[in-house]
């Protein structure tokens, strides 16, 4: 903990989350986004990923959610067209204290970790396989039809704790479900709130596009 950053840079990316222990990749275009980029890579390469609230107005800066997830650059390449194409692995939650207010392009925040320092056990979370098929059978009907791939023979050779995350992930769920599940307490919260997101949905619903 005592290694953990009190001022992160933010990138703020709608219906997108990441959690501790898993790894996503991503392509990073935008010019202040490659700088931030650039100023982790000459630092800890630590890079918080936080969704921005939902508003209706078109808000030059949108508001963050509080609760967001550290991540550290595993890889980093740089493709001939100036992109940067990056692994990142999620460490930890944090909840948002402040923004600080600086000269730089990208947002950076002031961030406490305490309320999640369970997230850095490696002592994986103890759930049985058998309780979940009900929710991986609703889940992949509700992949199906609103046409994501996913590799479920793969998939389910992870741990219970990496499928839980990864499909929380990867859910064609709304800004605002995904935040919930991010902020879970622990993951058979997050399961149960999995269940409870797909109870909401009747089998005609997963033909309309009320989903993000």
């Amino acid at each position: 903990m005592k290694d953990l950053p009190k001022i992160i840079p933010v990138f703020p990316l709608s219906n997108f989350i990441i959690f501790p222990k898993t790894s996503v990749p991503l392509n990073i275009f935008e010019p202040r986004y490659i700088d931030m980029i650039d100023d982790a890579m000459k630092s800890n390469k630590f890079i918080g990923m936080i969704q921005p609230k939902k508003s209706e107005k078109n808000l030059i800066v949108p508001q963050l959610h509080q609760i967001g997830c550290l991540g550290k650059i595993s890889s980093f390449k740089e493709t001939d067209d100036g992109r940067y194409l990056i692994e990142l692995k999620g460490l930890i939650r944090f909840r948002i204290i402040k923004e600080i207010n600086s000269d730089k392009k990208y947002r950076e925040c002031e961030v406490d970790f305490e309320s999640f320092q369970k997230d850095l056990n490696e002592k994986k979370e103890d759930l049985n396989f058998q309780d979940l098929e009900i929710i991986f059978k609703d889940l992949k009907s509700l992949f199906e039809k609103k046409g994501f791939i996913i590799n479920w023979r793969a998939l389910e050779q992870q741990s219970l704790n990496e499928i839980i995350n990864a499909l929380a992930m990867a859910s064609p769920f709304t800004l605002e479900e995904k935040q919930v599940l991010l902020e879970a307490e622990n993951l058979n919260i997050r399961k149960d709130r999995i269940a409870e997101i797909l109870n909401t949905y009747s089998h005609d619903s997963f033909n309309n596009q009320t989903l993000q």
